[in-house]
C-alpha cells in the first residue's frame, strides 16, 4: 500500500464523516483525527515490529519514550 493509497483512504473516510454529519458542524477535529488513528497505528507497528519498543520508535520516528508513553495512554501496555 502505497503513501497515496493511505492519503486516499483516510480522504474518502473522511468526506463519509461529513456526510453522515448531515450539515451539523464538527468541533476539535484535529484531535479527533489523531486520537482514532494513534491507536490502531502503534498496535499494527508493534505487531510487525514483534513487541521491540526500539524498533517501533524507529520506524515511527519517534523517540522510545515518546512511544511508551503514548502505549500507556492506549492502554497498550502496561
Amino acid at each position: 500500500m502505497s503513501k497515496k493509497h493511505i492519503e486516499e483512504c483516510i480522504r474518502e473516510n473522511l468526506e463519509s464523516y461529513f456526510k453522515d454529519l448531515r450539515g451539523v458542524e464538527p468541533t476539535a477535529m484535529y484531535e479527533m483525527i489523531l486520537r482514532v488513528t494513534e491507536k490502531p497505528l502503534l498496535e499494527v507497528v508493534m505487531k510487525h515490529a514483534e513487541g521491540n519498543q526500539s524498533r517501533a520508535a524507529e520506524w515511527l520516528g519517534i523517540n522510545r519514550n515518546t512511544l511508551r508513553r503514548k502505549l500507556l495512554e492506549h492502554k497498550l501496555i502496561k
